[in-house]
């Protein structure tokens, strides 16, 4: 069965790279600009925070569950840990470890009350989304927070050059925690006996609770790496902006939700691999800079979000009843 999901995986990103390559050749087609290194650059940055929230929402799929209240877990501990700079003066060794753990203690307050009240997990998110973002907005009024610590704000660049035609193109803090992120989440999955009982559990929970896995923990695990991720991407997007702002991050959760399962990984959990996620956040961040880079209005392309979800999920859908067909004229002939 593992090797039957390795294959799978691997043809979706397969499939996935191909695409990327047909589309990046189309915008070539269509517009100069795109191809440029700085315009490249520039897409992975621009996409770095969706991509650090795709990789905990990642985790969380994998294991079988589903989670909407990332967005909201990232701008209360954003919002948090600028209060914690601005107001109470704390240094950046306290506040980064503050907004991280902001994120886990939010995420593990997902995972008890899916566990413990054995309530479907987009409903909990659901209501949990509802009442942090609602809890921060009535806290804070509304009110941003726009003079962050030099710490926090500077713009740290790794690496740079110039193009021929003279534009600078930058590896910055954003890329590199991204990669990082992506990194971390790997080894969680493939190289830790954690990761490998949460894929099993995502791919029949009875099962993995037969042979000893802890539901509970991985319930845990779970949701509070994606609560990690969600604190981590809050303060990079503060970092990219140079200010907090509570309702910054709230809305862009279905891009993050496109990025996973157009990346492979299943909504019935147990499928998926962190390349495929990546491939996912890079097929969006194209698909979005060829269109504004066209003039096509931004209002198009929640469309094409949406349409691409429809698609991968149509596909999964077809793909899975055509595997139980299979298994079904199998144990008849047997």
């Amino acid at each position: 069965m593992s090797a039957l999901l390795d294959r799978l995986g691997r043809r979706t990103e397969g499939l996935l790279l191909l695409v990327i390559l047909l589309v990046g050749a189309v915008w070539s087609l269509l517009t100069p600009h795109f191809l440029t290194l700085q315009n490249l650059v520039d897409l992975v940055e621009s996409y770095s925070v969706t991509a650090i929230l795709a990789l905990g929402l990642f985790v969380v799929l994998l294991s079988g569950g589903i989670d909407i209240s990332f967005a909201a877990i990232a701008s209360i501990a954003q919002y948090a840990t600028a209060v914690a700079a601005t107001r109470v003066g704390l240094p950046a060794w306290l506040c980064i470890p503050l907004g991280l753990s902001i994120g886990v203690a939010l995420g593990a307050v997902n995972a008890a009350l899916i566990r413990w009240l054995e309530v479907t997990s987009i409903i909990v998110t659901i209501a949990t989304m509802s009442v942090y973002f609602s809890l921060l907005m009535w806290i804070t009024g509304g009110k941003s927070i726009y003079l962050l610590p030099d710490w926090w704000s500077t713009r740290i660049v790794f690496w740079q050059t110039e193009t021929e035609t003279g534009d600078l193109v930058r590896i910055t803090l954003p890329i590199v925690v991204a990669a990082g992120a992506a990194l971390a989440t790997w080894l969680l999955i493939t190289r830790t006996n954690a990761g490998r009982q949460l894929v099993a559990m995502g791919g029949n929970p009875e099962a993995a609770r037969r042979v000893g896995v802890s539901i509970t923990a991985m319930h845990f695990l779970a949701y509070g790496w994606l609560g990690l991720m969600a604190g981590l991407g809050g303060l990079v997007q503060a970092h990219r902006v140079g200010e907090s702002v509570p309702n910054a991050m709230v809305g862009g959760e279905l891009n993050v939700l496109a990025a996973c399962v157009l990346g492979g990984a299943s909504l019935t959990g147990g499928r998926g691999t962190v390349g495929g996620v990546l491939l996912g956040i890079l097929l969006l961040a194209m698909l979005q800079n060829g269109l504004n880079l066209l003039g096509v209005s931004p209002y198009f392309f929640p469309i094409v979000i949406g349409l691409a979800i429809l698609s991968s999920t149509s596909v999964t859908g077809l793909a899975g009843r055509a595997r139980r067909r299979l298994r079904t004229r199998g144990a008849g002939a047997g």
